[in-house]
């Protein structure tokens, strides 16, 4: 199937699977591209050596195109831009709007930009700063996540800009990719549903709990950094909301505590990171610690299997996930599915 995102990436299929933080590594995404979609790295829970060499490991794998998933407000952004323009990486991606100059840096170079936004609004200025493409997500999707569903959102921004967009937020099935296509879209991104594929790197418990929720078990809450953030109802998630300032002030501290000797950041550095990503909130300092080092509360879940003392970011479209495929059958039966549906449409008349 061809379409402006396939031709715009050299990928088979118009599919990306999205760059989530302790699950979008080396094997996924090696997995994802041999199959014919467009794999995405999450940088941000590396270092920069850990992201040369997670490149490094991918083309060592596949020769399939790739991408790799930056934050654009980190203060060592422009160096993994170099480490993405020197490795021949085809794809950047962006959690939020990079820089008119970032975006230049890496056209300039020859790669693919691709911000994520949630609103048309930043649809239309990454767009007049010269995004190749947009990555929309509505409010079903997993993680940060704004209110309006993407069957609203997805038209609003189709018809804004005039450069491929990719609707995210509920997709997991070839039905999807067709009534993405039918508002406009140019393909689909998936986190939550490569996530639950035999080729993540999610420990077997977690995943189960994932493919045990139901769509009601899905919430959005504030309490984990001030920002509405769509994950697992869990009792670790119940307890922050219930958490007054002072013991949610204790538990960020040591929390954060842990992830600064993981990451070898300051508190100077997570203080400030934990501002950056206040995107003009009036945040408690136990949020801005927990906007910090909320790496650390995802690492708990998605590598150390700690439900009990971790979030698990999640989509709407877990509570009707039912199986682990690899990404090679994924992809391959989203293909077919939407065939089958694109074969079964009325034909209109002559």
């Amino acid at each position: 199937m061809r379409t402006p995102l396939t031709e715009l990436t050299g990928v088979r299929h118009p599919i990306v699977q999205t760059g989530m933080g302790w699950v979008a590594g080396p094997r996924l995404v090696t997995a994802t591209a041999n199959a014919g979609a467009l794999g995405i790295l999450a940088s941000a829970t590396m270092t920069p050596a850990e992201l040369r060499a997670a490149v490094r490991e991918v083309k060592s794998r596949t020769d399939r195109p790739f991408g790799v998933n930056l934050r654009a407000d980190a203060g060592d952004a422009r160096e993994r831009v170099r480490i993405i323009v020197d490795e021949g990486v085809r794809v950047a991606s962006f959690a939020l709007a990079p820089s008119r100059d970032l975006i230049a840096e890496l056209k300039d170079a020859g790669v693919v930009v691709i911000p994520s936004v949630g609103a048309r609004r930043h649809a239309e200025k990454v767009a007049g700063w010269g995004a190749d493409a947009v990555l929309v997500q509505g409010g079903e999707g997993g993680g940060h996540t704004g209110e309006v569903a993407t069957t609203v959102l997805l038209p609003q921004v189709v018809d804004a800009v005039d450069i491929p967009v990719i609707a995210a937020g509920g997709f997991r099935d070839g039905r999807g990719l067709v009534a993405a296509l039918a508002h406009g879209a140019a393909g689909i991104a998936m986190g939550t549903r490569f996530l639950l594929t035999s080729d993540s790197t999610v420990p077997d418990a977690v995943k189960a709990r994932y493919l045990a929720a139901t769509v009601k078990d899905i919430t959005v809450t504030t309490a984990v950094d001030g920002l509405p953030h769509r994950m697992l109802r869990t009792e670790f998630v119940s307890s922050l909301e219930r958490a007054g300032r002072v013991r949610g002030l204790t538990r960020a501290v040591r929390r954060a505590a842990g992830f600064r000797r993981l990451s070898g950041l300051s508190w100077p550095a997570m203080v400030r990171d934990g501002l950056a990503m206040r995107h003009g909130k009036d945040l408690s300092w136990s949020q801005i610690l927990l906007a910090a080092n909320t790496p650390m509360l995802l690492r708990a879940s998605m590598v150390e299997g700690r439900t009990d003392l971790g979030v698990m970011a999640s989509g709407q479209i877990a509570g009707v996930i039912e199986d682990l495929p690899g990404c090679e059958e994924l992809v391959a039966r989203i293909m077919s599915e939407a065939a089958q549906v694109l074969r079964a449409l009325p034909q209109p008349e002559p």
